[in-house]
This record gives C-alpha cells, sequence and structure tokens, in this order.
C-alpha cells in the first residue's frame, strides 16, 4: 500500500486504523470508539463488531452483549471475546468503560415504530453520521483533485455497488471528458483497466458495498498494480476493500430490511462528485452546455 493511504490497513488479522484520517469529529463518540480499537488485532469477526459500535456510537453503551450481537449479526461469545481482545475482562467492563469515557445520551426510544419506519429511521442515523465524517472535508478534497485529474476516469462497481457507479458515472460525464463505467465483472474487466491506463488514467473510483465480491478485490489489486491509484466508497472503513485502497470514504449502509439500503453511499457519491466538479475548471461551462442543447432537442419535459 502507498505511503498516502488513508485508511484501514488490515490483512485479515491486523489492526484497524481511522476510517479516514481527520473525517471523524474529534470529540465525538465515533471518534472516541475508533481510538479504543486502534492498536488492537482484531480478527474478521471483531472489526465487524468494531464497524457496527461506530455506527451506533451513541447507543452501544446502553447495549446488552445479545443486543449488540444481534446488531452486528455474531454470536453472543464473539462479544464477549471482542472485550477480552480489547482488555476488559469481558463485556459489562467494556460497557462501564464506554459510559465513563463516552458518555452520549441514549437514542429516543423506537419500540413504538414499525419495521419500515425502524428501516427509515437507521438510515437518518447512518445520514447524521456521514455528516460528522464530512465536518472535516479534506480527505474529500484530495479524492475530489485524484478524480478530476484523472483522464480517463474509470468507475467500478459491480453487483450491489453496480447502481452506485452508474448514478456517479452517468452525472460525471456531464462534466468530465472521459469517464468509463466497469459495473460488469468478467474476464474482459482487466483489459478495460489496461485500456485506460494506456489512454492515460492516473485513478479510479470504486464503489464497494456488501456482500463485498471476490471479484472487486482482485480488481481493485490489479488496478494498483497497473498503477492506478483507487479511492472507494465503501460501507465501512473494516471493509475487505480498505487493504487495495489509497483514500477509502465510509458511508453505512442500512440491515434493517430484507436487503441492504445504501441512502448514505449514494449521498457520498454525490457529494464526491461536488467535490470532482471543483476541481474541474471547466465543468460549469460543460453543464450549461449540456442544458442547451437539452433544451434545443426537447429533451425533457419541463
Amino acid at each position: 500500500m502507498s505511503a498516502e493511504t488513508e485508511t484501514a490497513t488490515d490483512s485479515g488479522e491486523g489492526a484497524p486504523g481511522s476510517a479516514v484520517e481527520g473525517s471523524i469529529v474529534a470529540d465525538s463518540p465515533a471518534a472516541r470508539l475508533q481510538a479504543l480499537f486502534e492498536g488492537h488485532r482484531l480478527t474478521p469477526t471483531q472489526r465487524r463488531i468494531a464497524h457496527s459500535m461506530v455506527r451506533r456510537a451513541s447507543d452501544v453503551p446502553f447495549l446488552s452483549s445479545v443486543e449488540l450481537a444481534e446488531l452486528a449479526g455474531v454470536s453472543q461469545p464473539s462479544v464477549t471475546r471482542f472485550a477480552v481482545a480489547l482488555g476488559f475482562d469481558g463485556y459489562p467492563a467494556l460497557r462501564k468503560h464506554l459510559r465513563e469515557v463516552a458518555p452520549a445520551e441514549h437514542a429516543a426510544d423506537s419500540a413504538s415504530y414499525n419495521e419500515y419506519q425502524q428501516a427509515v429511521e437507521a438510515e437518518i442515523e447512518n445520514l447524521k453520521h456521514l455528516a460528522e465524517l464530512l465536518a472535516d472535508p479534506r480527505p474529500l478534497h484530495r479524492a475530489g483533485r485524484m478524480l478530476a485529474a484523472s483522464r480517463p476516469l474509470p468507475v467500478l462497481g459491480l453487483r450491489a455497488a453496480a447502481s452506485q457507479a452508474y448514478g456517479f458515472a452517468y452525472f460525471a460525464a456531464k462534466v468530465h471528458p472521459d469517464v468509463r463505467l466497469l459495473n460488469e465483472g468478467g474476464t474482459m474487466i482487466h483489459d478495460r483497466i489496461d485500456a485506460a491506463v494506456r489512454a492515460g488514467a492516473t485513478a479510479l473510483l470504486c464503489f464497494a458495498l456488501p456482500r463485498h465480491p471476490r471479484e472487486v478485490v482482485d480488481t481493485l489489486t490489479y488496478a494498483r498494480q497497473a498503477g492506478l491509484s483507487v479511492v472507494t466508497v465503501a460501507d465501512s472503513a473494516f471493509a475487505p476493500v480498505a487493504k487495495v485502497s489509497d483514500l477509502l470514504l465510509p458511508a453505512a449502509v442500512g440491515t434493517g430490511l430484507a436487503f441492504d439500503t445504501a441512502c448514505a453511499p449514494m449521498l457520498l457519491g454525490r457529494v464526491l462528485l461536488e467535490a470532482m466538479c471543483d476541481d474541474l475548471p471547466d465543468a460549469q461551462a460543460r453543464l450549461e452546455e449540456f442544458d442547451a442543447r437539452a433544451a434545443a432537442r426537447g429533451l425533457f419535459v419541463e
């Protein structure tokens, strides 16, 4: 990994680092939790628990071990082992520590909400967490510069993330001169990366959402070997793609329904697009040209 990597640098059992350098408000519950995990070698299951705790930082001091296990999708003994791995006698000691060092108001009781309302409330919490992460815009600005400078710009997203990649590429093509969508896997994807590199590409944008396809990790590994810098929008700083990304921007997905919801990753993609536009001097002129042509063609009914 390059010296400029700004994400967790685990290799399957490594310790998670900061999600994105400077992106979490320094004195927030999420930041205090993140600091608690740093320096510990955690298993993939334990990193999943850590990720769930960061996502629900304000609620964690009030959760039982069973509730945290359900939140993370792991067993209750896994939560106990996680607490021991952090140096505590057990989960009660960890929760006591959290209540002492990271006090937070307990979230309003949502017991009266039905399952659909709870899914919406969970997404609202994800968006609030994203707003907290964006309090420091420096990683976003760096990502925008990297993407704006890459000609062409490959945009990768497979399976669940394909729609995120398509949405970004659709709008980016209105302001960027050469956007290349990679939303289908297979043996030709490496060929398309090679073609982009030969044409002058310097960076690749990836959208990575669970469940994470092995092909995405392999493709990002290949892209970096080909000389591309990888900017990734992922559901977590602990996602498998972290170790093959140069700059990772996290945005949590909702897990309360049968299929994950991705409002925060979609919004982060649009915010990233805005940052890229700021580094494209002719972006506004391109948009005005498109609007003029659209009006001449009667493209829209407004």
